[in-house]
């Protein structure tokens, strides 16, 4: 059946199951969890840093991209689950995918944060 609701309406609904999912990520993922307080930590450095704008806009963007990916993550997991809990290796190759999808995720924003500092502070001294 498909959703009639537009315009705004359909915006404000969709705003709210946007809140209900991360609500519901916070409360349900460890890894979220920890990913989203590593996130604010990282954003709050990167003001801090004597960077310019595009730099800092890099820092902040590669760090969001986990969180995003962590989600997406859990969703993929969620849906495995709900299809059923035994050992199939379908399951079990969607559920690495994912989080390997994440891993990358996390190895990129490393490798960006360590670009821009030793791009900034190290090569930048020489």
């Amino acid at each position: 059946m498909a959703n009639q609701t537009t315009g705004l309406a359909r915006i404000i609904k969709a705003t709210g199951y946007s809140l209900k999912g991360l609500k519901s990520a916070w409360k349900s993922e460890a890894a979220f969890r920890q990913e989203a307080i590593m996130v604010v930590i990282a954003i709050i450095v990167a003001f801090f840093l004597d960077v310019q704008w595009i730099e800092r806009l890099l820092l902040i963007s590669s760090v969001v991209l986990i969180v995003i990916v962590e989600l997406l993550n859990s969703a993929i997991e969620a849906v495995v689950d709900r299809i059923g809990t035994e050992l199939h290796e379908l399951s079990g190759k969607a559920k690495d995918i994912g989080s390997a999808a994440v891993f990358v995720s996390i190895w990129l924003a490393i490798f960006i944060w360590a670009v821009v500092i030793g791009n900034h502070y190290f090569v930048s001294q020489l």
